[in-house]
């Protein structure tokens, strides 16, 4: 601490100016209970879409939110102008906790998991039949993120004109998951959406599929609209033109005729679905027939091990043996890359 003498002066004295203004800091945040709430639409280089009513609002993320970002899906109170006019401005004050979550990493050995959507009620998982070939290892670990967030699983399966779907249907058969198979002709002249629309209704459905298997044509004939990403059409959604970045999309279902509505996120095309966040023992827990045999297996057990009790559960005649084969397969996806 510096020392002045008796009677010092100004010029003894030197006072470090206050550059962030003169209010006291405070660890007391807002509380903001005029907010009024809205969903994430989506998520554009730090602007955020969202839809308050029947507005569409652009919204920045608030400081005192620090590093929790907003996701497509997320539930959000904002302040400011909701007007929703041109070149306004809200901000985004609270997050609600989530529901579900659909979290990926970018590859198996990258420990930073992005969340992709939020509250979703399940996850449509696009395949081709052929053109490109199906690649069952993306299929098993879209699968295991939907077990692992919370969401339920559906297999759309595009162009049975060009190939069979038996075989890659007798796959997936022990685990119950629901499925649609549509050719190119009912994709592209909308007969299968009026299909797949049946199985979406009153939820929030997220599309994940790599590219050329048809998940945006798919998307546009759902919602009744042209918004391919790399068109110049205006969007219905956001009001605003090209869309062209790589950030997913909430659009909603059109309502009436006995349809309850609902919506569909459109997430860009992925080319890998790394798991490194997953427990294996998140993932039993959408095995309810093999999980309570799991009580005798060994601290860690990871459910592939001569140790194992599932192999005992499943001989004792607990379970069908090809679930327990499936659930190995999926918890062997979290050690192996798409390709392999």
């Amino acid at each position: 601490m510096r020392r002045y003498g008796k009677n010092p002066d100004e010029d003894d004295i030197r006072v470090r100016p206050n550059t962030k203004g003169n209010r006291p800091r405070t660890h007391t945040r807002p509380k903001h209970e005029d907010a009024s709430w809205g969903m994430v639409l989506t998520v554009d280089r730090g602007r955020i879409t969202c839809l308050v009513e029947d507005r569409t609002i652009m919204a920045m993320k608030a400081r005192e939110l620090g590093r929790k970002a907003a996701v497509v899906g997320d539930r959000v109170a904002l302040v400011g102008d909701l007007s929703g006019k041109k070149d306004t401005l809200a901000r985004i004050v609270r997050i609600e906790e989530r529901g579900s979550v659909l979290r990926r990493t970018a590859d198996d050995d990258d420990p930073y998991e992005r969340v992709v959507v939020a509250n979703a009620d399940q996850l449509a998982i696009v395949t081709a039949l052929a053109d490109p070939e199906p690649r069952p290892r993306m299929i098993d670990r879209c699968l295991v993120a939907a077990y692992d967030g919370g969401l339920e699983p559906l297999l759309v399966l595009t162009k049975s004109d060009l190939a069979s779907a038996d075989k890659l249907l007798e796959t997936y058969r022990p685990l119950g998951v629901p499925y649609v198979v549509t050719s190119r002709d009912e994709l592209y002249e909308g007969r299968a959406a009026d299909r797949v629309r049946d199985l979406l209704d009153g939820r929030v459905t997220a599309f994940v599929g790599h590219s050329g298997v048809g998940k945006t044509t798919l998307v546009n004939a759902l919602v009744a609209q042209d918004r391919q990403r790399s068109t110049g059409h205006v969007n219905a959604v956001t009001g605003r033109g090209r869309h062209t970045t790589v950030s997913a999309l909430a659009l909603p279902l059109p309502e009436g005729g006995g349809r309850r509505g609902g919506w569909v996120v459109d997430t860009p095309g992925v080319r890998s679905f790394g798991l490194h966040h997953v427990e294996p023992s998140r993932v039993i827990k959408a095995f309810p027939d093999l999980e309570p045999g799991t009580e005798n297996c060994p601290r860690g057990c990871t459910h592939d091990e001569p140790e194992c009790a599932l192999d005992a559960w499943v001989e004792e005649g607990h379970a069908d043996p090809a679930r327990l084969y499936s659930l190995r397969r999926l918890l062997a996806s979290r050690e192996r890359r798409e390709g392999d």
